[in-house]
């Protein structure tokens, strides 16, 4: 035998440790691939309480005797589209808890410190600003001078999120719209909630308080909601930041009007909530607040929401009684 050439254990040796290499390189992409995966598409909804704490003081003691109406309006939000049943939405916590309220919320509600609670929800899925005034408004009915009335407001989202793309922007169905063509309806926006404040201040002329949110945004604020399934928007994050500007603006005007940043209290909870490297991340809560169709909260989501919505009702709501 040539005394230069490969023994035969040397040359069984080398196919072996390509193999070993290409498996190992194989090993490392799949798990990448995976580890990317998960950052960019997993969304956990976690469990537990979600959201801001509630200073349980403020609901131990009642606020008022007189009647009081807690009145919904708007959009899915308000409705409940996406809680489970048994009294999960946040209109309904808002009202009273559920049978198996956590520990620290267990009378935080509004029917613990108002007796003569009453409830009318009159949101209806899918509504725009635009069918809120024409279709909701004419079913208020002004009550008797002893009442008062909170009023709950979500609207603007669905006019700006229709129709997800499949037919050209429109006022009440912006979707792919660019910033400077929505200024008219931005305009138009604004007229219509100086509309449902007239309305609700006509139907409790002995006084109400009205709680609108803004709108949040599933994007964390990054506007990528391709990754969400819907087409690209390259103006998305500006006519979002538009309406809520709107609606900012809205609240500042008028001394009955509260904004609750329900978009503050949802951002990082969105599609990037696993992210730990993002803007947005929360690393006390790294988990997704949002329903199977990505506009409406879910359960875990609901909570934080109605925890926002009593804060700023406990901060105003008694004096005003």
């Amino acid at each position: 035998m040539d005394e230069t050439s490969p023994t035969p254990n040397v040359a069984i040796r080398k196919p072996w440790r390509r193999l070993m290499a290409l498996a190992s390189i194989g090993v490392v992409v799949i798990l990448s691939v995976a580890i990317w995966s998960h950052y960019r598409f997993a969304r956990p909804v976690g469990s537990g309480p979600a959201g801001p704490t509630v200073v349980k003081e403020a609901f131990q003691k009642p606020w008022t005797e007189r009647k009081v109406v807690l009145l919904g309006l708007g959009d899915s939000v308000t409705q409940g589209l996406g809680a489970s049943t048994g009294g999960y939405a946040y209109f309904q916590r808002l009202a009273r808890n559920p049978a198996d309220e956590f520990p620290e919320m267990q009378g935080v509600c509004l029917s613990h410190v108002l007796p003569k609670l009453e409830t009318v929800n009159l949101a209806i899925s899918g509504t725009t600003s635009i069918e809120c005034v024409d279709y909701q408004l004419p079913k208020l009915k002004p009550y008797d001078e002893d009442t008062f009335g909170i009023v709950v407001i979500t609207t603007g989202g669905n006019d700006v999120i229709h129709n997800y793309g499949r037919t050209p922007p429109r006022e009440g169905a912006m979707y792919g719209a660019k910033v400077d063509q929505v200024t008219e309806w931005a305009k138009n926006f604004d007229a219509r909630l100086e509309q449902i404040a007239v309305k609700v201040r006509e139907t409790f002329p002995s006084g109400c308080h009205i709680f609108i949110a803004n709108v949040y945004d599933p994007t964390d604020g990054d506007g990528d909601i391709v990754y969400a399934g819907l087409p690209a928007w390259a103006d998305g994050v500006k006519v979002l930041a538009l309406y809520n500007s709107v609606l900012a603006e809205f609240a500042k005007r008028h001394d009955d009007v509260e904004l609750v940043n329900m978009r503050a209290v949802f951002l990082g909870h969105g599609i990037h909530c696993t992210q730990f490297w993002h803007h947005a991340y929360c690393a006390q809560d790294p988990h997704y607040w949002y329903w199977d169709n990505l506009e409406d909260p879910n359960d875990r989501g609901y909570d934080a929401l109605r925890r926002a919505f009593l804060i700023e009702m406990a901060r105003v709501v008694p004096a005003k009684l």
